[in-house]
């Protein structure tokens, strides 16, 4: 299965007053910690049985230096098996950037179709990514520090506008990578098949019917999310089929 690592975190109180270290206040717990697991367990019984199963919540922020590496590594990863991607990931590296890092997005935007192709990247995907880059260039793909001034709905919006990113892309972005603490992927199909194995559910469930389930997590559904992606790890240690 599919998982991006994520972050979180704002050290600034916004207060220059001396404090001595037992009066400092202890930043926030990514996702909402044991309040988090605590408010889903009190909320769905069924939910909270998962939770008991999996145990800890493991999942933390891990951001790189700008969403264009973030974003750019989803777009080629889409309709792909993880080695395959991971394989053209490492050759657009190597081809792209300097010293084993991410290519910069001028280089990209000045990348030949023909130089793009080489690394195993498709027509569609080497133009999603071109497009990213300029964007980028333009300042239309902020960094994280201006990201975080936004909500959830903003980000969606303006990241959308880039050519082959989707809501879902956003949403992985914002959840893994941002660590904000209420994000629900309804369209995901692990989040889907998960919710389908924790309830009993025969048939994956639509969208619409996770988007109203999900109503009484509000404001934790990151962690939610988390635990039904769980759910498809415990089945398939198992060797539990589905349906």
């Amino acid at each position: 299965m599919f998982i991006f690592g994520v972050l979180v975190g704002n050290p600034r109180s916004g207060n220059n007053r001396l404090r001595t270290p037992s009066a400092q206040a202890a930043p926030p717990a990514p996702y909402g910690g044991e309040e988090a697991r605590a408010h889903l367990r009190r909320v769905d019984p069924v939910l909270g049985r998962l939770i008991q199963r999996v145990g800890a919540f493991t999942l933390a922020p891990d951001r790189p230096v700008h969403p264009f590496q973030s974003l750019a590594t989803s777009i080629l990863y889409q309709q792909l098996n993880g080695k395959a991607a991971a394989t053209i990931v490492r050759r657009f590296v190597e081809a792209h950037g300097r010293r084993g890092r991410f290519p910069r997005p001028d280089v990209v935007a000045e990348a030949t179709s023909a130089a793009l192709r080489a690394c195993g990247i498709s027509f569609n995907k080497g133009r999603a990514l071109q497009d990213l880059a300029q964007r980028t260039l333009r300042g239309e793909v902020p960094r994280f520090r201006a990201l975080e001034r936004m909500d959830d709905g903003a980000i969606v919006e303006r990241l959308t506008e880039v050519r082959g990113i989707g809501p879902w892309t956003v949403e992985m972005l914002l959840l893994f990578r941002m660590g904000r603490p209420d994000v629900f992927p309804v369209t995901d199909f692990g989040v889907r098949k998960g919710f389908a194995l924790t309830f009993g559910r025969a048939e994956l469930p639509s969208p619409k019917e996770l988007m109203e389930h999900g109503e009484r997590w509000r404001p934790f559904r990151s962690m939610a999310s988390w635990y039904l992606w769980r759910a498809t790890d415990l089945a398939a240690e198992a060797g539990t089929t589905w349906p």
